[in-house]
C-alpha cells in the first residue's frame, strides 16, 4: 500500500479534536447511542440532538452531516456501518466500505479540509479491528490518492486494539 502523508493515526477522545469534521458512528434511527455516539451528544449539546430527530434516519453504508455546536468541530458526519456477521460477507464489508465512501463525498460537498474518523463499526456492531481497520485505510488513500479537498485525516482509535490495527497497516508501507 502506498503511505499517504495526509493519514495521520492517533489515540484520543474524537469529541477534543480541533478538525473541521468528527465522524461519527451512528445508528439507522440516529437515536442516542452508547460508545462515540454517546460521547459526541454528551458534548454536543441539545440542539444537536434536536438536529438529529429533524433528520431522522440513515441507512447502512451512508452519511449524513450536522452542525458540531459545542465541539471543537465545525461539523459532525454521522454514518452507519452494518453489524458484522462472524462469516464476513462480501456485501457487509461493501457496505463498511459504503461509509467511508459516504463520508468523504459529504466531505467533499462541505470542503471540510481535515476530518476524523473513529474505528467505525468496531464498537457495538462487532467488526474486527483489523478488518475495520483495512476497509478505512483502503478507501480513504484510494479518496486521497484522487482527491485535493482533504489536506488531513486522522483515524481516531480509542482502544489498543484499533490502534494496534491501524499502526500495523501504517507500518507495512
Amino acid at each position: 500500500m502506498e503511505v499517504i502523508p495526509r493519514i495521520r493515526i492517533i489515540r484520543a477522545d474524537i469529541t477534543g479534536l480541533e478538525v473541521e469534521a468528527i465522524v461519527n458512528a451512528a445508528n439507522s434511527a440516529l437515536l442516542p447511542g452508547g460508545g462515540v455516539d454517546g460521547a459526541i451528544r454528551r458534548k454536543a449539546g441539545r440542539e444537536f440532538n434536536e438536529e438529529l430527530y429533524r433528520i431522522g434516519r440513515c441507512p447502512a453504508g451512508e452519511a449524513v452531516i450536522t452542525r458540531g455546536y459545542r465541539l471543537p468541530a465545525r461539523h459532525v458526519v454521522h454514518t452507519v456501518a452494518p453489524i458484522h456477521d462472524s462469516r464476513g460477507s462480501g456485501a457487509q464489508k461493501a457496505v463498511l466500505a459504503s461509509c467511508y465512501d459516504s463520508v468523504l463525498a459529504l466531505a467533499d460537498k462541505y470542503q471540510i479540509r481535515s476530518i476524523a474518523f473513529p474505528a467505525i463499526g468496531t464498537g457495538a456492531y462487532g467488526w474486527p479491528s483489523e478488518i475495520a481497520a483495512q476497509i478505512a485505510h483502503v478507501r480513504v488513500t484510494a479518496h486521497l490518492s484522487q482527491c485535493a479537498v482533504q489536506d488531513l485525516v486522522f483515524f481516531c482509535c480509542f482502544t489498543d486494539a484499533d490502534l494496534q490495527a491501524y499502526q500495523a497497516l501504517a507500518d507495512s508501507n
